[in-house]
């Protein structure tokens, strides 16, 4: 008789059961913010990678409605076909702008930005030298690319340098792929060394600004703003979805860049146009933000306020290095870490535990925003004295 061919899946879960790393998904009701409804219960929300509140915003949600209105709800289309509308290339140039690049792409999320870039870029006869904790995203670009794929040790500029000089020589093109913020621990990446080891070894440099864009620089153009690599010639890719409060993604280059990737990247070319609304309420957020800039002081002064009461009153937990509104407290296990979570939400805070195989070690993974009140970050405090 022959075997069940699907059995094996019950068989994994099992096993992603005992070692802690089942995952479920939790409903959130109502619009997001600094507080949120989780399950019909109101949570303070340090879960969210909406960092400047904007993804409630009203005037994010009128320009969504407006599109609509105008523009019907889809795109019908992939851009090259009957999807494309003046809309997306007043977004895409507002980033340009914004960025300071010559042009800019969008795609229909981040995800799909980075698939698409990183397979148009480079091929088989190629090399990608890869942070270790990248995102899962750059990491499947390179697997899809095909090109030979080399990873170095987290933000090891030196290591990266040695695999380099073995390496380089025994490829046609070498691209080197980094996260500006590391999502689930906090840090940046070594981006003007990395400039540097690429000019050095003649590769090009994509970096993913997901975590950054609206959150790093002086008008919160991302890393490269940042670090004041304005101007440089690399490649940036980032999301829509994150402190701008919509969804997309897009690359933002060099005019031949921008003109090559509409022409060989697979994620643009073979799929739907991002939606009216998405692209609206995007550009929105872009000019918000340019308009606004209290809105990205609000967020570091909560950002520095929650970082100096962990290090006065939590001084015994290990709070991993970073640089960003996100901060990562390490515990020893997964079981440990779920149990913190549930205790967290017991007293309606919503901070969850990332585990194994995301990372690769347990932790609670907290996210601050501009919209987040005193009282909010207080409690957070006091709520982690008392269980930890």
């Amino acid at each position: 008789m022959p075997q069940d061919p699907y059995s094996w899946i019950e068989a994994s879960l099992a096993t992603i059961h005992k070692a802690n790393w089942y995952r479920s998904v939790q409903t959130i009701d109502g619009r997001p913010g600094a507080t949120v409804l989780l399950a019909g219960e109101e949570v303070i929300n340090f879960a969210s990678n909406d960092y400047l509140g904007l993804a409630g915003d009203e005037r994010l949600i009128k320009a969504a409605i407006h599109a609509v209105e105008k523009l019907g709800t889809g795109s019908t289309g992939s851009r090259l076909l009957s999807g494309h509308r003046e809309l997306h290339r007043e977004l895409e140039q507002a980033i340009a702008a914004w960025k300071q690049t010559e042009d800019a792409v969008i795609f229909s999320s981040g995800y799909l930005a980075n698939l698409g870039a990183i397979a148009a870029l480079v091929g088989k006869r190629d090399s990608i030298f890869s942070d270790q904790y990248n995102h899962s995203s750059l990491k499947n670009g390179a697997i899809l690319s095909g090109a030979e794929f080399l990873e170095y040790s987290h933000c090891d500029v030196e290591a990266l340098k040695i695999q380099l000089s073995q390496q380089r020589q025994n490829y046609r093109r070498c691209l080197i792929i980094t996260d500006s913020v590391f999502s689930m621990d906090g840090d940046l990446c070594p981006l003007p060394v990395l400039l540097d080891i690429a000019d050095e070894f003649s590769c090009m440099l994509l970096i993913d600004e997901a975590h950054s864009t609206a959150v790093l620089g002086k008008t919160g153009a991302g890393c490269v703003e940042y670090f004041n690599s304005t101007g440089k010639i690399l490649i940036q890719i980032g999301t829509l979805s994150k402190a701008l409060g919509s969804l997309g993604g897009y690359v933002a280059g060099s005019a031949n860049l921008i003109d090559y990737l509409r022409n060989r990247a697979p994620s643009w070319i073979y799929t739907t146009a991002l939606s009216p609304a998405d692209t609206a309420a995007a550009l929105a957020a872009v000019k918000i933000v340019q308009q606004e800039p209290q809105r990205l002081t609000q967020l570091w002064r909560n950002v520095d306020y929650l970082k100096r009461l962990i290090t006065e009153q939590l001084a015994h937990l290990k709070l991993l290095p970073t640089e960003s509104p996100i901060l990562c407290l390490q515990l020893p296990s997964a079981a440990d870490a779920l149990r913190v979570g549930k205790q967290l939400r017991s007293h309606g805070i919503f901070a969850p535990a990332i585990r194994p195989p995301t990372v690769p070690t347990s932790r609670i993974r907290i996210s601050v925003m501009a919209t987040h009140e005193t009282a909010h970050i207080e409690k957070l405090v006091s709520v982690l004295s008392e269980i930890l």
